[in-house]
């Protein structure tokens, strides 16, 4: 036999050989499969075919009940030429400029403060994470009371030492101040916790070569916390991002937004994205164009992520 038909026995007999060897393999970790398969199933069912249809649904007229009337591009055509809509969005962004910005700031002071704490940082540890564990529903209740133009706890103050009471649920500036502040209240604890855990996996020798060099605590906070907090920070930005933008229970609550007429508060000043597509899909039962609307808020949310991700990422 000559060696090239030798070489040529042995690699069949080699592949022969490989064929129940992967076998073997795939029957070794079939159980890991089986174990992570519920995940993918649900998310299949309540996660990547409700997206699909949603898509699908974009391009169609459809009340909920009847049949589906194919209309193309017309309803993504509605949402970007319809002033109410443009409306939302700016009321988004500018409650999300009034809430997200405070909030990281004082989330970042708070957790640089409580960092340097030796004792009771668990107890203060608690008291910044319960308003993120607490109902929305119920804060927005709870504030709601506290912003009421007759009753409310804040104007009771504002009287008593002879200023003027604010209509914080009527007037279009403090509408969105009211949503702003339910927003930083709620969420300023749960981000000086992620802060602090990125404030504690810093090098303290890094510190207190800064201290022997004569820097200060000013000095210290902007040139080494910050930044190496950078990622820390990004992963805030980018959660708080989508987040503002995605506002809904704080409006819908505290402006009593309801399928009788109510869809954003006197004169829609407090009408976010968010509120617009649950307005005309849920209450107006135009659920095509209700998820023409749902694609063309995630577009956005989607391109202004990116943008605050390179704002942030990049380099000094």
């Amino acid at each position: 036999m000559s060696s090239v038909s030798q070489i040529a026995l042995n690699e069949k007999r080699a592949s022969e050989k490989a064929v129940p060897q992967r076998k073997s393999k795939f029957q070794q970790y079939w159980p890991i499969y089986l174990s992570i398969a519920p995940f993918f199933l649900v998310f299949l069912a309540f996660g990547l075919i409700p997206t699909l249809f949603s898509l699908y649904l974009a391009f169609q007229r459809w009340d909920g009940i009847g049949t589906m009337q194919f209309v193309g591009w017309q309803n993504f055509y509605f949402v970007l030429t319809d002033p109410v809509f443009g409306k939302a969005i700016l009321n988004t962004f500018i409650i999300w400029i009034m809430s997200t910005i405070p909030m990281l700031f004082f989330a970042l002071v708070m957790a640089f403060a409580l960092n340097q704490r030796k004792r009771s940082k668990f107890m203060y540890q608690l008291c910044y994470f319960l308003p993120n564990i607490t109902s929305t529903v119920a804060i927005a209740i709870i504030f709601g009371s506290l912003f009421s133009a007759q009753y409310g706890l804040i104007n009771t103050v504002l009287t008593a030492i002879h200023l003027p009471a604010v209509q914080w649920l009527t007037d279009a500036w403090p509408m969105k101040w009211a949503v702003a502040l339910i927003v930083i209240w709620r969420w300023t604890g749960y981000n000086a916790l992620i802060y602090m855990a990125g404030l504690q996996s810093i090098s303290t020798d890094v510190y207190e070569a800064a201290r022997i060099d004569g820097a200060d605590t000013k000095n210290i906070f902007f040139r080494i916390t910050i930044p190496l907090l950078r990622p820390i920070i990004l992963f805030t930005v980018v959660t708080s991002s989508i987040g503002g933008l995605s506002l809904f229970t704080e409006p819908q609550i505290l402006f009593n937004v309801n399928a009788s007429g109510n869809n954003g508060g006197i004169g829609n000043e407090g009408l976010t994205m968010m509120l617009y597509q649950y307005w005309q899909a849920f209450a107006s039962h135009r659920f095509g164009y209700g998820a023409a609307v749902s694609w063309v808020i995630f577009f956005i949310i989607l391109a202004f992520t990116f943008l605050n991700w390179k704002l942030v990422q990049r380099e000094d």
